[in-house]
């Protein structure tokens, strides 16, 4: 039997590409060499941010925006909460020079996006920052955007509802299952595994930092980078209820190389907070999930002490994740190179998971009809040419 559609790995991108084949034909399946939801990713660790105005793109706002509405339709059809609104702060300077995935203006293409998009927002100076959020030590001048709607998904249990949903509309997912290879032919797709050999009419790639494996004889070879990070959880040693979702939003400190959320295990769970490195390269199988004694003591010290009141040094919590960047931080939807029957969909540059329901939806629209209604254009790999040669 010929397949309508395969997808292979099955995180973020591709239980949502599954997903929304499934609403369209029951003949597809996906296939993962692990179990998802898993930790050895990119889509683990309890929440993900996610928000409407994104300080990235203006291009990525109708994708945010679509996720929404998407994950509301899931958390009907499941009875599960997928997305809890806290609002969010983000701060920064006004005339910010940080780059933030090598784009500088972070903060004002937030607020630019918020008023184009009509986002519901506040604007807060500094001695506003300090009334409302005691939680934080702020600096002079600085520059609060806070947007109402925003808050965090949980994204083992989005990936687990999708996957439900999708065996419940009659998809079939193969787990514990690797692709080794696949092959075009007259009627699509030949995927070979290291169980069984399927045919499809079309594949979608959604192998998150795998994907440099299938990339790795194209032009695009040396276009991704996969980097090691680490997520936190330190203790709270000032009053816990300020910082539980009713008084502590999502946030950022851009300037600062800071995010995290409020705390929802208990006292005893900590706070999470995070920061991105890119100092070194590695690989999926290859990457270091140990954190150390020193790097806890380096964060704690830069990162955590200087920005928070209540926050102790100690760390109940910390987890490995993969980051899958290009160089300018957006992603890669498009047709595999020289090869109109398979797509591909990855390179989450660290801010995919709020995308991803939309960006499922597109996946599944270019594989059954061979368009989108949304634009792609910046996401397809022409843009990123001048990185490829």
């Amino acid at each position: 039997m010929i397949l309508d559609a395969i997808v292979t790995g099955l995180g973020a991108m591709g239980s949502a590409a599954l997903y929304q084949l499934s609403r369209q034909t029951p003949n597809v399946a996906g296939i993962d060499q692990f179990d998802p939801p898993h930790t050895l990713g990119s889509t683990h660790g309890d929440t993900r941010i996610t928000r409407q105005a994104i300080g990235e793109g203006l291009h990525f706002v109708p994708l945010t925006l679509r996720s929404y509405q998407i994950w509301r339709a899931l958390e009907q059809l499941s009875g599960e909460e997928l997305l809890t609104i806290t609002g969010g702060l983000f701060v920064g300077q006004r005339d910010s020079s940080v780059r933030t995935r090598n784009k500088s203006g972070w903060l004002t293409t937030t607020i630019e996006a918020a008023e184009r998009f009509g986002i519901d927002h506040r604007i807060l100076d500094t001695e506003t920052l300090r009334q409302e959020f005691p939680q934080f030590q702020f600096q002079p001048n600085e520059v609060g955007y806070y947007e109402q709607e925003a808050g965090f998904l949980k994204p083992e249990r989005c990936i687990a509802v999708q996957l439900d949903q999708a065996r419940k509309n009659g998809a079939s997912v193969h787990t514990q299952e690797r692709m080794v290879s696949f092959e075009s032919t007259v009627d699509g797709v030949i995927v070979r595994t290291d169980k069984a050999t399927y045919q499809t009419r079309k594949l979608i790639l959604t192998t998150g930092s795998w994907i440099t494996e299938s990339l790795r004889n194209t032009p695009c070879a040396d276009l991704l980078r996969v980097y090691r990070q680490v997520l936190y959880w330190f203790d709270i040693q000032g009053e816990y209820d300020q910082f539980t979702p009713d008084k502590l939003p999502i946030f950022i400190l851009n300037d600062r190389g800071v995010y995290g959320f409020p705390a929802i295990n208990g006292p005893e769970g900590g706070l999470k907070v995070a920061t991105e490195t890119f100092e070194h390269t590695t690989l999926p199988d290859d990457v270091n999930r140990t954190v150390s004694n020193l790097e806890i003591q380096k964060m704690y010290e830069q990162y955590v002490a200087p920005n928070f009141v209540g926050i102790g040094p100690s760390c109940v919590k910390s987890v490995v994740c993969l980051y899958t960047m290009t160089p300018n931080g957006d992603f890669i939807i498009d047709h595999y190179p020289n090869n109109p029957d398979v797509l591909l969909a990855s390179a989450c540059s660290g801010h995919g998971f709020k995308h991803s329901a939309a960006v499922g939806q597109i996946l599944s629209d270019l594989a059954l009809q061979g368009r989108t209604e949304f634009d792609i254009k910046p996401f397809q790999l022409t843009n990123f040419s001048s990185f490829t040669t």
